[in-house]
């Protein structure tokens, strides 16, 4: 087995995806009162599985509706968002 890098190891099926931050849209806005934390993008890269994910690896590409509501992590300063698997929509195939 890959030894996992990642410094975080989820339980269960829980997927732990990183999360672009922004602080102002494309056209000038600033985000205020939370509104910079929520997701900007619903295409991501796995960085880390639970033990009991079925169809989702470290490495994939995947794509979550963009209203998902997920657990904002913090692991060494960097922010991610979990999500359980069967919130993944669907995985691109390489």
């Amino acid at each position: 087995m890959a030894k996992n890098n990642f410094p975080f190891l989820p339980t269960r099926d829980w997927v732990v995806l990183p999360i672009q931050k922004q602080n102002e849209t494309e056209s000038g806005i600033l985000l205020t009162g939370g509104a910079e934390r929520t997701l900007r993008k619903n295409v991501m890269k796995v960085v880390a599985v639970g033990p009991t994910c079925e169809n989702i690896k470290k490495g994939d590409t995947v794509m979550i509706h963009p209203t998902t509501e997920g657990l904002v992590i913090d692991v060494e300063g960097q922010d991610y968002v979990m999500v359980n698997e069967f919130q993944i929509c669907g995985k691109f195939l390489a």
